[in-house]
């Protein structure tokens, strides 16, 4: 049709937009590549005589490393001394645990299941066997809930739109419009329908929550993770280290059997790791200074804590005779070795005084007795308390899991304000509710996957704080795993969201930054659904009215890109989230924006019609009428629907109002100066300016109500 310039000037607008979300994109994708990096593997090294802590791609052949339970063996490596249970399954596909001990050769990624060992680095980076696609550091993309919801609305509408269009196109056909507006009137309608900046104004929104969250220490491995904060409505919070300090500490030294304090620190020290980060072993190794006496047991070997048994043992030989010693959890110790009634009378007391019991076994291998008990103290965090009741003013059901004993747990529970009965691990059934037990004991990893499993099947969304490997299954089941700062590699891999400091708090700032992040999504989806709706049903009536096509694609591309302007914007501006979680409630977010947009349509005719038969423009000045009116009724739109109360309750981001000023400053002067479009008077201009601005106000009250009737609060 010889419109070379007009075609040119669309083109180079719209590979401008597409160049503008192409950016968006990869500024995420850099957003969560730095925040990744800082969950890099480390590895423990033996460098000059010394184990020191190094990233993992310092690492050379020829290296002596560590591995540790829950670690990630971080290069191709060879075992030299120890034995270990390692899930090579993600990188051979084998479905079970391999036992590996001496001469075995790891591959890198494999994780250590149970168990400790020292290796030799015998190939790193690309050099391994599986090279690259070893990198437990990529993940997967994942689509949230939130983009499925939002992506249907839009899809729909596009449906609707779609369905209008053909029957636009019908009508002009039938009325003889000529091919040179019946072509471009196609053109216009399938641009009017398409929600281009959807993908770059979803990814920028969950980028900037990301960025957010990566200045308050809580580490996004995935961007939907960002999503997932904002409709959590069910936490299940670890006791230790989560709750408590975690700085554990020897408080009571309970002998049995007429046994002295220091036999049964002699024991447990036995039992416990030299070095490690164990908090467990590094509260016996303070307590237990004092040099080995002459005639000390000496060790022969030592299997270090396995999260599946609750113990730790050693097997030593002491005065001629061949003795095993199992330091753990009492309950699961008592299990195993022969108790006394003095014993479990004076666990019961410390447990129900808060203390976390260890029991204390020796003997020949098969005929273990208790010989005394260690009360650990690990007081509640000062801010527990306050994060608990934050998050249940933000709707969060919190459930305190743990290892330990009831007695223990629920005097724990009762310090940081979870007010409730405390179950054991039998009682999770998959009909159950979170608000018929406050805290969870004796749990082991599989029963937070069963509970996880259970919760979801009552319809909730599941938040899992976890810190060991076997907590993988648990966090990655859950909508939201959250890695806490004390987790093993395997765990922060499985998890959304990794916690760099030890507390609740991060996990409050969590979920504020991703309801905030909801906030500005749902205005962009409930802005797109009232736009759609005007836009092609406007083009419609246009034709009605006037015959002609009411605008031609330079002026629906230049409306385009304005918006799009201000969607991108939308992602940084001033919100206030909402005080429950979040979830899409796709019907009444449809409802409100088709009654919206049949208001706007509303006015936008009455626009037209007073131009065409008040002012009596010809068919160019009608349309560069209806492009001013779009952009400015669409600022309207934005302004009241961008706050959940009324219009003036909260003032804009600084970037929100520059890109306004600069929309509704650049559009009105090509309208005045007659660029890229006929010429309009500045009187008429700033009438329509006028009439958007009182418009706002009224689209605020009819919003409003709307609001109100369908709960969008």
């Amino acid at each position: 049709m010889h419109e070379y310039v007009e075609a040119s000037v669309i083109g180079a607008l719209l590979v401008f937009n597409a160049g503008l979300g192409l950016f968006h994109e990869r500024r995420a994708k850099s957003t969560l590549a730095a925040l990744k990096s800082r969950l890099a593997l480390n590895a423990s090294v033996l460098r000059d005589g010394n184990w020191i802590t190094l990233p993992a791609a310092g690492l050379v052949p020829g290296d002596i490393a560590k591995l540790t339970l829950g670690g990630v063996v971080p290069a191709d490596a060879r075992l030299v001394e120890g034995a270990v249970l390692l899930d090579q399954a993600m990188l051979t596909g084998e479905s079970m645990p391999i036992e590996a001990g001496p001469g075995f050769e790891a591959l890198s990624g494999a994780l250590v299941k149970r168990g400790e060992a020292v290796v030799e680095i015998i190939a790193t980076g690309s050099a391994t066997r599986f090279g690259r696609t070893a990198d437990l550091v990529r993940t997967a993309h994942v689509t949230s809930t939130q983009q499925k919801a939002v992506l249907r609305v839009v899809l729909n509408l596009a449906g609707i739109n779609g369905a209008i269009a053909l029957t636009l196109i019908a009508y002009a056909w039938h009325i003889g419009l000529p091919i040179a507006e019946t072509v471009p009137l196609a053109l216009i309608a399938i641009l009017a329908s398409v929600p281009v900046a959807l993908p770059a104004t979803f990814t920028l929104a969950n980028s900037i929550g990301a960025q957010e969250l990566g200045k308050l220490g809580v580490l996004p491995t995935r961007l939907s993770a960002v999503d997932e904060a904002a409709s959590m409505n069910v936490l299940c919070v670890d006791k230790t280290g989560t709750l408590t300090s975690s700085d554990l500490k020897v408080a009571v030294i309970a002998p049995i059997g007429g046994r002295s304090e220091a036999e049964v620190m002699m024991w447990a020290r036995l039992a416990s790791a030299d070095g490690g980060l164990d908090p467990v072993d590094a509260a016996v190794r303070l307590a237990e200074r004092r040099p080995p006496t002459a005639d000390a047991p000496t060790l022969e070997k030592f299997i270090p804590f396995d999260p599946t048994t609750k113990t730790a043992e050693a097997f030593v030989h002491h005065r001629g005779q061949a003795k095993r010693v199992v330091k753990g959890a009492f309950a699961y110790v008592m299990a195993t070795a022969k108790t006394s009634d003095q014993a479990v009378v004076e666990a019961e007391r410390l447990e129900k005084e808060g203390y976390r019991v260890l029991a204390v076994a020796v003997g020949p291998p098969s005929a273990l007795e208790i010989v005394g008990l260690l009360a650990l103290s690990d007081p509640p965090r000062p801010e527990a308390a306050s994060c608990i009741a934050k998050l249940k003013s933000m709707g969060v059901h919190v459930l305190m899991i743990t290892g330990d004993a009831p007695a223990t747990a629920a005097a724990v529970a009762r310090d940081v304000g979870l007010n409730g009965p405390v179950a054991t691990a039998a009682q999770i059934t998959e009909t159950m509710q979170p608000d018929e037990f406050a805290v969870f004991a004796g749990v082991l990893p599989e029963h937070k996957y069963k509970l996880v499993k259970a919760l979801q099947r009552a319809g909730y969304t599941v938040g899992m704080c976890g810190d060991g490997a076997n907590d993988a299954p648990a966090l990655s089941q859950a909508h939201l795993g959250i890695a806490v700062s004390t987790a093993t590699d395997v765990a922060k891999f499985a998890a959304g969201l990794v916690l760099t400091e030890p507390g609740l708090a991060g996990i409050v700032d969590a979920i504020a930054a991703g309801r905030v992040a909801f906030q500005r999504i749902l205005t962009y989806t409930l802005r797109s659904i009232i736009h759609k709706v005007r836009q092609v049903t406007y083009l419609g009536v246009g034709l009605l009215i006037t015959d002609h096509a009411i605008l031609t694609p330079m002026l629906v591309v230049i409306s385009m890109i304005t918006g799009d302007f201000l969607a991108m914007s939308s992602t940084t501006d001033n919100v206030r989230p909402s005080e429950k979680p979040n979830s899409w409630k796709v019907g009444n977010l449809t409802l409100a924006g088709v009654a919206l947009g049949l208001v706007d349509l509303g006015f936008c005719i009455g626009v037209l019609l007073i131009g065409k038969d008040l002012l009596h423009l010809g068919i160019d000045a009608l349309r560069t009428l209806t492009m001013v009116n779009l952009v400015c009724s669409g600022h309207a739109i934005y302004y009241a629907v961008r706050e959940r109360r009324r219009i003036w309750s909260s003032r804009p981001s600084k970037i929100v109002i520059f890109s306004s000023f600069a929309d509704l400053l650049i559009v009105p002067t090509m309208a005045y100066a007659g660029i890229l479009m006929t010429p309009l008077s500045p009187h008429v201009i700033f009438g329509v300016f006028s009439a958007a601005l009182i418009f706002a106000f009224f689209l605020d009250e009819i919003k409003t109500q709307i609001f109100r009737v369908l709960d969008m609060d």
